[in-house]
C-alpha cells in the first residue's frame, strides 16, 4: 500500500483530486482493483471495467453472446465499477467465432453498450490509433521513427479496415446509442482532424472527448483546439493518459492548456515520442478551464462534492 500513498500525495501536491483507473479488467481483477484503490480511497480513485469480448469468439449466437456480455456488465457494475473502457483491439484485433474482425458498429456490440448505458456506465472507447499508423510504412511516415521501436504499431497492413473505416464504423456505434454517455478517448480518436471531432460533437450530444496523449498533436493546432473548447466547453474533459503520472506531466498539461508559451517539448521523455516536433501553447479562456479540469468529468462520472 506504499506506493499507492505515495501516488496519492503526488495527486495531492499536483491539485488532482480523482483519477480513473481504465484497467480494471472483470471478474476477479476488477474485485482485486476496486478493493485496493477504489474502496480505500474512495472518490480519488475510480476503477472501470472492461468487456471480455472473447466470448464472442465462442459458438454462440448473437443473443447469447449479448446475454452473456450484458450479465458480466452488470456483475462488473455491482462490484463497483464506474464506468466501461472499450480498446482499440476492437476493430482491430477481436474475431468472432467465423474469423472475422468484430467492428465497433457490430449488432452485438451495439446491444452491449446500449446495456451499459441502461446501467448508467459510461464508456470510454479507443478506436483505431494514430491515422500515421495507418499509413504507408516509409520514411515519409510522420511516426516512422516510433514506429521502428514499435513495429506491432502498425496497421497499415493486408487484412485490416481502414483508419476511415474505423472511425465511420464508430460513428454509427455512437448514433445507436443515443442514452449511452460516450467519452471518446484522444480527442475522439482522431487528434489530426480537430474540424470532423467537432462535426461528431455536434451530431451526438451523448459524445465527449478526452485529451489524453495527444498533446504533440493538439499543440501542433493550439487554436484550432481552443476554438473547439470554446464551442464545445461541457464536453471535453482534461486526461493524461500517463499512468504513473508525475508532477512534471500535470505542469507540461497545464502549460500547454493556460498558456500561449511557443516552441515547448509535449513530452518528458529525452527524445520525443511521437514525433520530431515542439509544441504551441492554447491559451485556453480561463472560464473554460473549470469545466475541462472538472467539472465535465464530475458530471460524466455522477461524483458530488
Amino acid at each position: 500500500m506504499h506506493d499507492v500513498e505515495r501516488f496519492l500525495a503526488m495527486l495531492n501536491s499536483a491539485g488532482v483530486d480523482t483519477i480513473v483507473n481504465l484497467d480494471g479488467r472483470w471478474g476477479e481483477e476488477l474485485a482485486a482493483n476496486i478493493a485496493r484503490y477504489d474502496a480505500q480511497h474512495p472518490g480519488r480513485v475510480l476503477t472501470f471495467c472492461h468487456v471480455d469480448w472473447s466470448v464472442l469468439s465462442a459458438d454462440f449466437d448473437a443473443r447469447s453472446a449479448v446475454d452473456a456480455l450484458t450479465t458480466q456488465l452488470v456483475a462488473s457494475a455491482l462490484a463497483g465499477a464506474r464506468g466501461v473502457k472499450v480498446w482499440k483491439d476492437l476493430g482491430l484485433q477481436v474475431r468472432d467465432s467465423s474469423g472475422a474482425l468484430v467492428m465497433p458498429d457490430d449488432p452485438r456490440v451495439v446491444a452491449v453498450l446500449q446495456a451499459a448505458g441502461d446501467l448508467g456506465l459510461p464508456v470510454l472507447i479507443h478506436t483505431a490509433d494514430p491515422v500515421a499508423f495507418f499509413e504507408p510504412l516509409t520514411q515519409a511516415n510522420e511516426r516512422w521513427d516510433e514506429l521502428q521501436v514499435h513495429p506491432e504499431w502498425w496497421f497499415g497492413g493486408p487484412g485490416l479496415p481502414t483508419f476511415s473505416e474505423l472511425m465511420r464504423s464508430l460513428d454509427r456505434l455512437i448514433a445507436q446509442c443515443p442514452g449511452t454517455t460516450f467519452i471518446g478517448a484522444h480527442v475522439g480518436c482522431w487528434a489530426e482532424d480537430l474540424d470532423g471531432v467537432g462535426q461528431m460533437l455536434a451530431s451526438h450530444p451523448q459524445w465527449n472527448v478526452d485529451i489524453a496523449g495527444r498533446l504533440g498533436e493538439l499543440g501542433r493546432r493550439p487554436h484550432t483546439f481552443a476554438q473547439l473548447v470554446a464551442a464545445f466547453p461541457d464536453r471535453i474533459l482534461f486526461g493524461t493518459d500517463c499512468f504513473p503520472p508525475h508532477a512534471d506531466d500535470y505542469a507540461r498539461h497545464r502549460r500547454f492548456l493556460e498558456t500561449d508559451d511557443r516552441g515547448f517539448a509535449y513530452s518528458g521523455d529525452p527524445t520525443p515520442p511521437q514525433g520530431n516536433w515542439t509544441i504551441d501553447g492554447a491559451a485556453i479562456e480561463p472560464r473554460h478551464l473549470p469545466g475541462l479540469y472538472s467539472e465535465n468529468a464530475r458530471r460524466i462520472l455522477r461524483l458530488t462534492d
